[in-house]
């Protein structure tokens, strides 16, 4: 199975051809948003960070930040940055030539001469980069170019009925056609973190597994907090979910049956082709897909059965649903229906060809409903949810 994609100076593959406004800390975020609404084919984010932050929580930021730039999705980047934040364009510049080697261009506002003069110099670079990247050919690529981030959020009984085990079934098909497919979500493997390990290819990916779950839970008990006593979201209690082994238990799922390769910490480039591999990640939704996407993830396949709209500025979300209701009450947000794996009138095998063949339509350019709707939000992990 092959799909038709952007080749990359760096190598990789991309399924959509974006121009990146990229702000280096808030005090940049209003400014890039302003450039990216003058120049059709960019995209930018708020960035709430990048600045007043200790190391290792500098260290989360600058990993998004140079992820997104070196995301195969991105053509290229224009950093955009006050110039007197912790996260220092020559920072930021050098993390992201560590990962790629794609167009860059840099304007800082206090040195520019403001915000008007800062916004025309950007406005201008953005607007090169988009003629330069209209200019790219698709071209044909086997699947095992893909990387998929796997997401739940909002989940019900349902979730880990139906829709998560068929986002595991597109997981193991992306692993036999030679991809990468990502598990996330530290927080919802609690309890189910001994079933995980059993897959480890060796015992370093084994005893990884345990490590990110036992740090998350130390960081809390160090807050008085005592993680496994606690209940699931409001949602999930409201939709049927009684405690967090019972959640873990659906949410491991989205990582099919295929043996997990390796252990990635926060937004760390991950390699392509290499099977099923896990990310250390918060259970916050919009900072957990970010970590992906910046770890090269260019399609998101995301599993909800109360429902929501979450997308990504550079990678197009696939929702899926298992509740016939949401999917009836939410036809806007939700792209695929699983609830008939519920019912009887389908088989997980079927659904998964089909969920193949949209995660291959949607890489060849079909957008999903978040993408139809600008859904851009997103989020980055702050180091108290991690240590």
């Amino acid at each position: 199975m092959n799909f038709y994609g952007y080749k990359r100076p760096d190598g990789r593959v991309g399924v959509r051809n974006k121009v990146l406004i990229l702000p280096a800390s808030v005090c940049a975020s209003d400014t890039t948003r302003i450039i990216s609404q003058q120049v059709v084919g960019s995209v930018t984010f708020n960035n709430q960070l990048g600045c007043s932050q200790v190391a290792p929580d500098q260290q989360f930021t600058m990993d998004v930040m140079a992820g997104y730039a070196a995301n195969p999705n991105v053509y290229g980047t224009v950093v955009v940055s006050l110039g007197c934040e912790n996260c220092q364009m020559d920072l930021v510049v050098k993390a992201i030539q560590e990962r790629t080697n794609k167009p860059l261009k840099q304007v800082i506002i206090q040195e520019a001469g403001g915000t008007l003069k800062a916004i025309d110099m950007a406005v201008r670079y953005a607007k090169e980069m988009v003629e330069e990247a209209s200019l790219l050919q698709k071209e044909e690529f086997p699947m095992s170019e893909l990387i998929i981030g796997t997401e739940c959020g909002g989940s019900d009984p349902t979730s880990g009925l139906a829709a998560n085990p068929l986002i595991g079934q597109l997981s193991d098909l992306i692993v036999k056609e030679g991809g990468t497919s990502i598990l996330s979500e530290t927080t919802e493997f609690i309890g189910a973190e001994h079933l995980l390990a059993r897959r480890a290819i060796n015992k370093e990916v084994h005893d990884r597994i345990f490590e990110i779950v036992h740090r998350y839970e130390d960081s809390l008990r160090l807050v008085g907090e005592e993680v496994r006593e606690g209940n699931p979201s409001p949602g999930n209690k409201a939709g049927g979910l009684t405690c967090l082994e019972e959640k873990s238990l659906g949410c491991i799922h989205k990582g099919g049956h295929s043996p997990v390769m390796a252990v990635y910490d926060y937004a760390k480039q991950v390699e392509a082709k290499q099977g099923l591999v896990i990310m250390d990640t918060p259970g916050n939704d919009p900072s957990s897909v970010a970590a992906m996407v910046a770890g090269g993830a260019q399609i998101v396949v995301f599993s909800t059965g109360r429902g929501t709209p979450t997308g990504n500025p550079l990678a197009p979300v696939i929702k899926i649903t298992g509740n016939k209701l949401t999917y009836a009450n939410m036809i806007d947000n939700i792209d695929v229906d699983a609830s008939p794996l519920i019912y009887g009138t389908k088989t997980i095998e079927e659904l998964g060809q089909e969920l193949l063949k949209l995660t291959q339509e949607v890489a060849c350019g079909k957008q999903t409903k978040a993408e139809s709707l600008g859904y851009t939000e997103m989020a980055i992990a702050r180091v108290c949810n991690f240590v």
